[in-house]
């Protein structure tokens, strides 16, 4: 559904919010490990992340990766829109380049639905709202 590039970055975000919770920083190596990445796609992916404000560093030896107050309530749609544009919460479910209400494509009305729900979803979430479900191991960030 959403791009590798994306997927990475939602799931780095996450995992950054649970292991920084009280305060401390995590370096790239443990984020790869942790979400199951290659180190250099994560690395990539979170210099762009900081160079927009969605993830905070620190360099030096009690350096890595952070959220601020600001990153931790934006919401994953923010992200995905970020990372992989809004297509997928305005595109057409079969890819044509005019497909509206006036002139639908044969899955049109169903998959409208369908997108607003994603969106909706998305745009409810912000990325500190999962911290107490993955520490109490309802949910996970790696296989």
């Amino acid at each position: 559904m959403f791009s590798k590039t994306c997927e990475y970055a939602l799931r780095a975000l996450i995992y950054i919010t649970q292991q920084t919770k009280d305060g401390g920083k995590i370096g790239i190596k443990d984020i790869a490990v942790g979400i199951d990445s290659p180190e250099y796609f994560i690395a990539k992916i979170l210099q762009d992340l900081s160079r927009k404000g969605f993830v905070q560093s620190a360099k030096g030896p009690t350096g890595g990766f952070y959220l601020d107050e600001t990153s931790l309530n934006r919401s994953l749609a923010e992200i995905v829109k970020e990372m992989d544009g809004d297509k997928i919460f305005t595109g057409c479910a079969l890819g044509l380049k005019e497909c509206s209400e006036t002139h639908p494509c044969p899955v049109h009305h169903e998959f409208k639905s369908i997108r607003n729900n994603l969106y909706r979803m998305l745009q409810n979430n912000k990325v500190g709202d999962f911290v107490d479900r993955l520490d109490a191991h309802e949910a996970f960030l790696k296989k």
